[in-house]
């Protein structure tokens, strides 16, 4: 085991808990490291990844625990728990955010005469700028964009969550489907 091994312990959540501070602010949990560094706050377990060399988003075990139960690898250091890697993904996320842009995203979609996933929107963005799998994360960036063009109402999204991992505040969608509202 090694010697900076941060453990996250759920505390007991209650009902009326706000969801966004439970899957992205680090509420309702406790963080350890075997080091026996104090790690009283989310803040100051990712100051201490940092410090170790750890990723900051999954605390150097290379899995997210989002809810209590739900388990994913973690996306940010590409499930290798390590710093260097979660810098790495870093900067290919903001060229991501430079390179796919909305103009782009929407030109895309209009492309598509009825309604589309967004594995095919990612694939078809990764083919019309030439990128190899890997090369960035857009999947991410495609879903974000897509999101962003439901809330400006020029999109619907038609698919149900595919899992409700803490009722219907907090769901998990695979690979949504959505469609093109009409002018």
């Amino acid at each position: 085991m090694s010697t900076h091994t941060i453990t996250t312990q759920w505390d007991e959540i209650p009902e009326n808990a706000d969801e966004a501070a439970l899957v992205h602010g680090g509420a309702f949990r406790t963080f350890r490291c075997f080091c026996g560094t104090p790690l009283p706050t989310r803040v100051a377990a990712e100051l201490h990844a940092t410090e170790t060399g750890q990723c900051t988003a999954c605390l150097g075990s290379a899995d997210e625990e989002l809810v209590p139960g739900f388990v994913r690898r973690c996306s940010a250091c590409a499930a290798t728990g390590r710093r260097n890697v979660q810098l790495v993904w870093e900067v290919a996320h903001s060229e991501a955010e430079q390179v796919i842009t909305l103009d782009l995203v929407r030109g895309i979609i209009e492309g598509f005469p009825g309604p589309f996933k967004l594995s095919e929107v990612a694939d078809a963005t990764r083919l019309a700028l030439g990128l190899p799998v890997g090369r960035l994360p857009v999947g991410p960036r495609v879903r974000d964009l897509l999101r962003e063009l439901e809330a400006a109402g020029e999109l619907v999204m038609l698919s149900a969550p595919d899992e409700m991992l803490r009722g219907p505040s907090v769901v998990l969608y695979r690979d949504p489907r959505w469609q093109r509202v009409s002018p």
